[in-house]
């Protein structure tokens, strides 16, 4: 029996196989393009513009860095990519994730662990790293959330926590065309590696 195709074609010219990523096929510019064009929260926001995961995946970065602000430029790196293989894969929501369980998480560690070498980071990224990458990436959803996915502050609270004024004050949740996100995507990929 003939093996389903298990790659795609990438605007690079690349063929990223999805089972059996490998750091040569991964490239930024297809990171940015994908993630420019997948929406958050499925497409359910509010604004002229889809908020995409380019866009949280920016804000997560400079939350980050308000967390860890003497933290190198590799972990500011694996923050701006923690979402990077949903340029293949998409954006589920948890809710759906947890559906589908440990074959997403299996899929979403390959391809995560291809783009981190490809870029110079470790495989898998220290749990310590990967634990405030996570509370950045919560206070993200918490201010998406209330500001632009509809739900009221007690309701985001309950689900995402309230994030602590000072890693969130001051942020603004921005909605860009994708092409103006795409370019501020590769523009900060490019700071964080002439910082390595």
């Amino acid at each position: 029996m003939k093996q389903p195709r298990a790659w795609q074609r990438m605007l690079s010219g690349r063929r990223l196989d999805l089972l059996d990523p490998t750091p040569m096929d991964i490239e930024i510019e297809d990171i940015a393009h994908g993630l420019a064009f997948v929406a958050r929260w499925n497409g359910q926001t509010r604004g002229d513009f889809a908020y995409s995961v380019a866009e949280h995946s920016l804000l997560v970065e400079a939350i980050f860095a308000r967390i860890s602000p003497d933290a190198p430029a590799k972990w500011r790196l694996a923050a701006l990519l923690h979402d990077a293989p949903e340029y293949v894969i998409g954006d589920m929501i948890s809710p759906v994730k947890a559906a589908v369980g440990p074959a997403y998480e299996a899929l979403d560690a390959r391809l995560a662990a291809a783009v981190h070498l490809r870029f110079g980071l470790p495989a898998t990224v220290p749990a310590t790293v990967k634990k405030r990458i996570k509370q950045a990436d919560r206070v993200s959803a918490w201010l998406e959330a209330v500001r632009i996915a509809g739900f009221a502050e007690p309701e985001a609270n309950r689900i995402f926590g309230r994030p602590d004024p000072a890693l969130a004050d001051g942020l603004d949740i921005l909605l860009r065309p994708p092409v103006v996100v795409r370019e501020a995507f590769t523009t900060r990929h490019r700071d964080l590696l002439a910082m390595l």
